[in-house]
């Protein structure tokens, strides 16, 4: 049966939220930089080449390593959520923020950079967990989506400012602003309750495995294919042998999840993909400077967040099938003006349909993907449903670097 039921962004329950609510902002200023150190690279590549005495697609590590481990700590950091507790993952994600970002403004080299990147990442990642599950509310999660994807306007172009400026070190290290929020956001949790079940170390390694093996296609086909067969297959036994593991059954199960969530990971793939190919459109095809290409993006970014914040709030207002069908209009057209269009103009607006499509995605289809899950799994399918839309923030500048950077 079709499923024409309408979403309902700003009543449907999200996750479990505290005894009292957060003010939205503090849970923007937790998430949203996560966006910021993810998209700061776009355009400071070279730089960061030059500096370690490498290459531009090597430097493009910083950029899918951090998209890879933010997205594969995210369930990760959802069931130490749900083992631990809140402030635990409030507080070993704030530790590894921090530690990543000193490795980072101290590192001599690229491996030890990466390394630096992965820490900051697998701490992002809790810190955007535990902002979406305390958000309580689809709206509250656009207003986190439209703030992330606001940061991640500016990000690029403020990331070649401090390159010129300062260092490109310190464009790398803009998460750090997310630590701010810990102390306030940590006033208002509570001890709550934590599950007694033993932690599925089997599952969670097999969906590190295999979203590692996808994000590694373009790197090495054959090996990312074979691996992410074996992790696919071995990952099917698993759930049966514990349906109510660290891949629930109950979840990978309802097609409602299936659908809300492969919908996002497709938006989301496009999207990050498009961040790093139109500024080098831009600069390749209408003949505009690193730095004009970063200003017009800004632009269209911060529309298209604008967008975001209003969609979300008018979206209960349509049945699912109307914001699906709004969502890849939008990711649609964003792909084939990336491919046709020479004009500044278009390009500027398939990046804009490219990041409205994609976080009005995460903001609007995690209800969808939640509403058949039953109520002890729904943090764990939050993670899993971010894994998937943060997986495009991994995949993405891995296919850009094979499309535009080689």
């Amino acid at each position: 049966m079709t499923d024409t039921s309408p979403s309902r962004p700003g009543s449907m329950r999200i996750g479990s939220a505290s005894r009292r609510l957060v003010p939205v902002w503090w849970l923007v200023l937790m998430a949203s930089p996560v966006a910021a150190a993810n998209n700061a690279t776009v355009l400071i590549l070279d730089d960061i080449g030059a500096t370690l005495d490498t290459t531009a697609p090597s430097a493009a590590w910083l950029a899918t390593v951090f998209g890879l481990v933010l997205a594969v700590a995210t369930p990760l950091q959802s069931a130490l959520m749900r083992h631990r507790g809140q402030r635990t993952v409030l507080f070993t994600s704030g530790i590894l923020v921090a530690a990543g970002t000193l490795i980072v403004l101290l590192s001599p080299w690229l491996p030890l950079a990466i390394s630096g990147r992965a820490l900051q990442a697998a701490g992002g990642a809790g810190l955007n967990v535990l902002a979406i599950a305390l958000a309580g509310s689809a709206r509250r999660v656009g207003a986190i989506s439209a703030g992330m994807g606001l940061f991640g306007a500016v990000s690029p172009l403020l990331g070649t400012q401090l390159a010129s400026t300062v260092s490109w070190r310190l464009a790398l290290s803009m998460l750090a602003v997310t630590l701010i929020a810990v102390p306030f956001v940590n006033r208002y949790l509570t001890r709550g309750t934590v599950s007694q079940d033993r932690f599925d170390a089997w599952g969670a390694l097999l969906v590190v495995v295999l979203s590692s093996s996808v994000v590694l296609f373009t790197i090495n086909p054959a090996a990312a294919i074979i691996a992410a067969l074996a992790a696919l297959l071995l990952l099917i036994w698993q759930v049966r042998r514990r349906p109510d593991g660290y891949v629930p059954a109950a979840t990978i199960t309802s097609g409602k999840f299936l659908t809300a969530a492969g919908l996002t990971l497709a938006l989301s793939t496009g999207y990050f993909t498009l961040l790093f190919v139109i500024p080098q459109l831009l600069v390749a095809r209408a003949d505009w400077t690193k730095d004009g290409a970063a200003s017009g993006q800004l632009i269209a970014m911060v529309c298209a967040s604008a967008a975001t914040l209003g969609f979300t709030a008018v979206a209960a207002r349509f049945t699912r099938i109307q914001v699906r069908s709004v969502l890849v209009t939008a990711g649609a057209i964003a792909v084939l003006a990336a491919i046709f269009a020479h004009a500044p103009a278009l390009l500027l607006i398939g990046i804009f349909l490219a990041l409205f499509a994609a976080t009005s995605a995460n903001a609007t289809q995690v209800a969808a993907a939640t509403s058949a899950v039953p109520d002890k799994e729904r943090p764990t399918a939050i993670g899993l449903f971010t894994l998937l839309y943060l997986l495009g923030g991994a995949i993405g500048p891995a296919l850009a670097s094979v499309l535009v950077l080689t």
